[in-house]
Parts: C-alpha cells; structure tokens; sequence
C-alpha cells in the first residue's frame, strides 16, 4: 500500500530552491491568518518538516506523521520538540478532536485514498486544514498533470469529509486551500 510515497533524494526537500518555490514562510503566515487560537498542529505527510519547523519558529505545539520511517527520523532531527511518528495521512494515530489544526504540504495528491485523508484530518482538528498543491496546470517542476489534483475536484472531496467549501489562494507556484470546519 501507499505505492505514491516520496522515494526520491530527501536532501533535495530542503533545497534552496525547493523552499523558495513552496514559499514556506508566506505559506505558514497564510495558514495561521485568523487563527489566535491555533496553538497545536498537525503536519499530515511533513517529510522532511520544512513547514513543520517555521511552525514551531512561530511558537506552535507541532506533531507530524508521515508514511517513510526515515522522514519521521529527519524531521525529529530538524524539529526536537515536536512528536513525529510513522503513519499514512489515511489512519492518523490520534483521538479525535486531538489538533488545532492540520497541513498538508503537497501531500493529498499522493495519498491512496484522497477523501480518506481528508476524512482523517476532519475527525483529529478542531478548527481548520490548510492544504498546500500544485495548481492543475503543467509546469517545468513538480508532478505530472496525471497526479495533480483540479480544484472542483478537491472542494468535492473537502464537502464529501464534511469540511465547507475551502477557500484558496493562488501562490506562485501552488495553491493554498483553507478547509474550516
């Protein structure tokens, strides 16, 4: 199972390129907009915890999952003090209601299961998911349009897991959707 997880150079997740182009700290300022009460987080999918860890830089309480053993390995080294453990975005390992709020940074695309994902982090959060893709678009980076996920598509799937509708904004190279509860 979970035949899409990343098998490629995770150095290269921590890029310099990589960060500019995920425009990690506008990414984290937009998640937190509007959001004084969001203390603990959810990192679905945090590989090699680039947002993880501006999270924690903001003063966040931050957990993650992520499917590769030796992404949980490098994000407990780049993020001490958070709690990182091994678990597919489809069976989180947390009571419900355990978050303030989720993130998925490029993530929901290769989930098994989508909607499953999405289900997930509705039933452990309490206010929000903020979901970061790419737009479906081909570009010179990034996955293939085949693996991209269209945006109709993924307020269908945001209703389907009981979120409402999500809001987005177009960044330079992807978009961030906000799914409140």
């Amino acid at each position: 199972m979970h035949e899409r997880r990343f098998h490629g150079d995770i150095n290269s997740l921590r890029s310099l390129e990589r960060v500019a182009r995920m425009e990690v700290e506008r990414v984290v300022t937009l998640s937190l907009q509007d959001a004084s009460t969001v203390h603990t987080i959810l990192d679905i999918g945090t590989g090699s915890a680039l947002f993880a860890e501006e999270f924690a830089k903001r003063g966040l309480q931050v957990n993650g999952v992520d499917a590769n053993p030796e992404m949980v390995a490098i994000a407990r080294h780049f993020v001490p003090s958070g709690d990182f453990r091994q678990s597919e975005a489809e069976h989180l390992p947390f009571t419900d209601g355990t978050f303030d709020m989720a993130f998925m940074g490029v993530v929901l695309h290769e989930a098994d299961d989508a909607l499953q994902a999405l289900r997930e982090a509705y039933r452990v959060v309490t206010q929000r998911l903020m979901v970061l893709e790419w737009p479906y678009e081909v570009q010179e980076f990034g996955p293939g349009l085949e693996e991209r996920i269209p945006e109709e598509r993924l307020a269908a799937l945001a209703r389907q897991a009981h979120f409402r509708l999500p809001t987005h904004t177009r960044l330079k190279n992807l978009i961030l959707y906000r799914l409140e509860k």
